[in-house]
């Protein structure tokens, strides 16, 4: 059997072009790969009421869908990006992806009615998932266990942090233009990020890992991913977890207009929630190497689970106002950060020898998981909060069961998980 690799081990090719470019120049890349999406669904918070105007649509709850279309794109093209990468290498096709993000964009900012908008941003989504996929594996080929949860986190926390400041950059954008002028701005962010991937950005790809493009190999591949324990078992907790932020993001607009009638505070609404989650993926980064994956992940869930519960029930008691929303959510988001970073890392800890198609895989179903169950419980909107609380306390139940049996009942352990032998074919 194949032993585990230290990063000195390594092929050469992955050190040197790791060291002629810096460790903080690749964070901050893969950093602003992660923004792209945020960007691309939390600018668009402020526009929802605009779009549905201009472009005639009377109930608010399908305006929704210029935020979930996205999201299922972003998960439908995964399993293309991930097996490409193994086989071509990271950096092509990550500058392919891109570039058809850019295009799509600019398709949305033109789209002339409600239903072409929707399939821009479909598209636009599977585009920006390259950035999800090939982030992730390329931390998979340069770090491993707790060094790579922690760039994980570094990188991350982009993603984290621009939801600081997204809604209030759309209302900006907004107050001089109009909402087509988002889209030509997420364009122009995607032509930076080209730019500086083409000019710095190493291939990372090990030789020894590079796969044909077959369907055997492919098999081979989610077959590996999907019968290993911790792959499974924490991306089913994952896509759990992450039905809180599709459904948080499909209905916050909504949320703050409609119950509390606070539309032109969005933007600081928004940012007093996300702040504390950017602070905690930064936290979480700082102290994953001495207390280990799994601690800080089990002790983010059940914070995750118990600020959830302790929201609804406060709720039902008391009621809500927009200062016990902010207060809640900021909470149970913070857990959520600390959840997640660490939640994918233990999902990929055994995927060196497949880590593009891994996070295809992953990611994949994850996502349209977690868009699926999002999307419903932003659907039942009825005018009070009751339907998301209910529903994001019921993913956190879940993602704990999940975790509880991935685990055999045990959390907290801090154990080390081998990677596998590579396929006979490698």
């Amino acid at each position: 059997m194949r032993q585990h690799r230290s990063m000195d081990a390594r092929p050469a090719i992955t050190q040197t072009a790791a060291a002629r470019r810096g460790t903080h120049e690749i964070v901050a890349l893969l950093a602003g790969m992660m923004a792209m999406n945020a960007l691309a669904l939390d600018t668009m918070l402020p526009a929802l009421p605009a779009i549905g105007s201009d472009l005639g649509i009377a109930e608010a709850n399908r305006t929704q869908l210029v935020i979930v279309a996205y999201m299922f794109g972003f998960g439908a093209s995964q399993m293309l990006w991930g097996p490409l990468a193994d086989r071509f290498g990271r950096r092509p096709i990550l500058l392919a992806g891109v570039s058809l993000y850019i295009l799509f964009g600019m398709l949305a900012a033109a789209a002339s009615d409600f239903t072409l908008l929707i399939a821009a941003r479909f598209l636009m989504g599977a585009c920006g998932a390259v950035s999800r996929v090939l982030v992730l594996a390329i931390v998979r080929d340069l770090y491993e266990g707790e060094e790579m949860a922690r760039i994980m986190s570094l990188t991350q926390m982009t993603f984290m942090v621009v939801p600081v400041i997204a809604p209030s950059l759309g209302q900006a954008i907004l107050s001089v233009g109009p909402w087509r002028a988002i889209f030509y701005g997420l364009a122009a962010y995607g032509v930076l990020l080209f730019i500086w991937s083409a000019l710095r950005l190493p291939e990372t790809l090990h030789p020894e890992y590079r796969r044909e493009i077959r369907l055997s190999t492919i098999a081979q591949g989610i077959a590996i991913t999907a019968t290993d324990r911790l792959s499974l078992g924490y991306t089913m907790a994952l896509t759990a977890v992450f039905t809180t932020l599709v459904a948080y993001l499909a209905s916050i607009q909504q949320i703050v207009g409609e119950i509390f009638e606070a539309t032109d505070q969005l933007g600081l609404v928004f940012a007093m929630i996300a702040a504390p989650m950017a602070l905690a993926s930064f936290t979480n980064s700082r102290i994953v190497q001495r207390f280990g994956l799994r601690r800080v992940g089990h002790i983010g869930l059940i914070a995750f689970l118990g600020a959830a519960m302790l929201h609804l029930g406060w709720h039902f008691l008391f009621g809500s106002s927009l200062a016990s929303f902010i207060t809640f959510m900021a909470l149970v988001l913070t857990a959520f950060a600390f959840t997640t970073s660490n939640f994918g890392t233990l999902a990929m800890t055994n995927m060196a020898s497949v880590a593009g198609t891994a996070s295809s895989v992953q990611g994949t179903s994850s996502t349209i998981g977690a868009a699926l169950l999002g999307f419903a419980i932003g659907q039942a909107f009825d005018g009070t909060l009751t339907p998301f609380l209910v529903g994001i306390a019921l993913a956190g139940v879940a993602a704990l069961l999940i975790t509880l049996a991935t685990e055999r009942g045990k959390l907290f352990q801090r154990r080390y998980c081998p990677l596998p032998p590579l396929p006979a074919d490698q």
